[in-house]
């Protein structure tokens, strides 16, 4: 199988050897001076100049426009779709990755992977990202996809009303999958954008793009009735998770925003 599963990273950090199959590429590519030698996401068409609005949703862009391939795929170089059982290899910190002949038999059974529920339990989806960003942003996003895709707005009010969703912007998926989500989920945030004013805005709430965007995968798999598998998906330097829940509870007792990739 061709597939290709996009690395998006800011920085330097170590990589997998295996290049064939994971595609380090530097995000925001256009909006700083320091490169690491990785893929850019600013060659042909592209959003590199958006990226502070749009986070690891440049390299997807990228991706969809400019790779031609069977599969593809998005993760981040922190976060990786994960196997049960370890590869004994020199190469230790990706040890549990999904390997070639791993995503070959996955992919055989289904053609669309995604990432395991994450869930709030103590609020809804909808309550969460207004307790974490700004409020009126995920309002907005309700607005335009109900003006721009009525058919969504549906699904997308069964996302909002649940309180577990298939997050971060990571799958891997057959091309033509790629393209269906793609077109349906960036005409919808372009347009967000444009009536979003950034002007005073923190770096975290710039990003407001990216982060509602986890919540248009969902609302593409059921609109489509999409059959999907979940792997797990893995933060191989480690996870916060009590940090994470504190300022989860802190967010929705206090109203403190935090920002969730930590």
């Amino acid at each position: 199988m061709d597939i290709k599963i996009l690395v998006s990273t800011h920085k330097p950090y170590i990589m997998p050897k295996d290049v064939s199959l994971y595609l380090p590429i530097q995000v925001g590519y256009d909006e700083v001076s320091e490169h690491f030698g990785y893929q850019g996401d600013n060659i042909g068409d592209n959003i590199s100049y958006k990226h502070r609005y749009y986070s690891d949703l440049s390299a997807v862009y990228w991706g969809w426009k400019n790779l031609n391939v069977e599969y593809m795929g998005s993760c981040h170089y922190r976060r990786y779709f994960v196997s049960k059982k370890p590869k004994y290899n020199d190469d230790k910190f990706f040890r549990y990755i999904l390997n070639r002949k791993e995503l070959e038999k996955l992919l055989t059974k289904c053609p669309v992977i995604v990432a395991k529920k994450r869930h709030y339990y103590i609020e809804t989806i909808e309550e969460h990202f207004k307790h974490t960003h700004e409020s009126s942003d995920f309002d907005l996003l309700r607005t335009v996809i109900a003006e721009i895709s009525p058919e969504y707005l549906k699904a997308f009010e069964n996302v909002a009303k649940s309180t577990s969703a298939h997050l971060f912007n990571t799958f891997i998926m057959r091309k033509d999958y790629v393209n269906s989500f793609c077109s349906f989920m960036f005409p919808i945030l372009f347009e967000v954008e444009k009536r979003v004013d950034f002007s005073g805005r923190t770096e975290f709430e710039s990003r407001t793009c990216g982060y509602l965007a986890e919540f248009l995968l969902d609302t593409w798999i059921i609109k489509n009735k999409i059959d999907y598998q979940e792997v797990e998906l893995r933060v191989l330097d480690g996870e916060n998770k009590f940090r994470k829940a504190v300022a989860m509870i802190r967010s929705k007792m206090l109203g403190e925003k935090y920002d969730k990739s930590f």
